[in-house]
């Protein structure tokens, strides 16, 4: 990794930098967006990247990374790249191919980190949201135990350096802490994290169990349909950020992204515009005080952007820090 760039150590020995650019973009846009956001991401700095499967946009995300270590800005190595297992694909026998196939759209040999993207199991097969004749999703009955053996096998394998979740709640990150005969243990857990849903209990059981939490919507969200609420509020409106922001001369976005960074979490941001992606890297260069940092505590309000309704009737919805 790039001896300037700031990161925390995970349980299995590896590294991943504190800073993360997530690489999701709205239907809205073509998806070779990503392609370019992402190699501007990489000229401004940033070494972290997260996609997915259900994101559609793992062969752009490698080919802005390939063309970037082509010319010589980066090597394979300064780059951690994130992607996640989808879930029409939890069978223990679909594991390692959903990952093979996404390092073949990637076009690399390895994935830094492999994620399982939801604790909900949906029925395999090439509809990534099977649903029945009445719109309800098609549920699957997988054991997760199952599923992170598989996990542990692409490890094995070399497919990838780490393995972790997403969206597990404490219960669910039990389940799979306490499964006997495990062989490694997630390195860290991706949840909705930010000064509306600060996750303190959740915080606190990941770093009882050296667990790194990895935040995304940081910022907020774009009102994905059938993900996000509509009308939930515009997270970097909130006045307390604008106050800050002219407190320490900064955008009310660097002064989101530092109250995590400061509370040992990992920070995924995104933007499309060139500037704030260059902005969002400076995240380093101050600091916010103790009682900042309480203030921005006191906003939580456990205000959820990503409610996932989709999953609504699964036995794991809704995902919550709460046992």
């Amino acid at each position: 990794m790039d001896s300037k760039y700031q990161c925390v150590e995970l349980s299995d020995g590896y590294f991943i930098p504190v800073l993360g650019f997530g690489t999701a973009v709205p239907h809205k846009f073509p998806v070779s967006m990503a392609k370019d956001i992402t190699k501007i991401a990489i000229d401004a700095g940033f070494r972290h990247f997260d996609t997915a499967s259900v994101y559609h946009n793992e062969d752009q995300v490698g080919e802005a990374i390939r063309s970037k270590i082509a010319d010589g800005t980066v090597r394979r190595e300064d780059v951690f790249c994130t992607t996640k297992l989808w879930c029409n694909s939890h069978r223990p026998e679909l594991v390692r191919s959903s990952l093979e196939w996404s390092l073949k759209k990637f076009q690399l040999d390895y994935v830094d980190l492999y994620l399982i993207h939801f604790p909900m199991a949906l029925k395999p097969g090439e509809d990534e949201f099977p649903k029945d004749e009445h719109g309800k999703l098609i549920f699957d009955t997988v054991d997760l135990s199952n599923t992170w053996e598989a996990m542990e096998k692409c490890k094995d394998a070399g497919l990838t350096k780490s393995i972790g979740v997403s969206n597990f709640n404490c219960r669910q990150l039990e389940m799979i802490l306490s499964k006997p005969g495990l062989k490694y243990k997630p390195v860290c857990n991706q949840v909705e994290c930010h000064i509306y849903l600060n996750q303190t209990k959740l915080l606190d059981f990941c770093k009882s169990n050296d667990i790194v939490l990895v935040a995304y919507g940081v910022l907020g969200t774009q009102r994905y349909k059938g993900w996000v609420e509509k009308n939930s509020p515009v997270l970097l409106d909130e006045p307390v950020l604008g106050s800050m922001a002219k407190k320490y001369k900064q955008t009310p976005a660097l002064i989101a992204l530092r109250y995590q960074v400061q509370r040992g979490i990992v920070v995924l941001n995104t933007s499309l515009k060139e500037e704030r992606i260059k902005e969002n890297i400076k995240v380093f260069d101050f600091q916010l005080s103790s009682e900042d940092m309480k203030v921005l505590h006191g906003l939580n309000r456990n205000l959820r952007y990503i409610t996932a309704d989709k999953f609504d009737g699964h036995p794991n919805f809704p995902f919550s820090d709460e046992y």
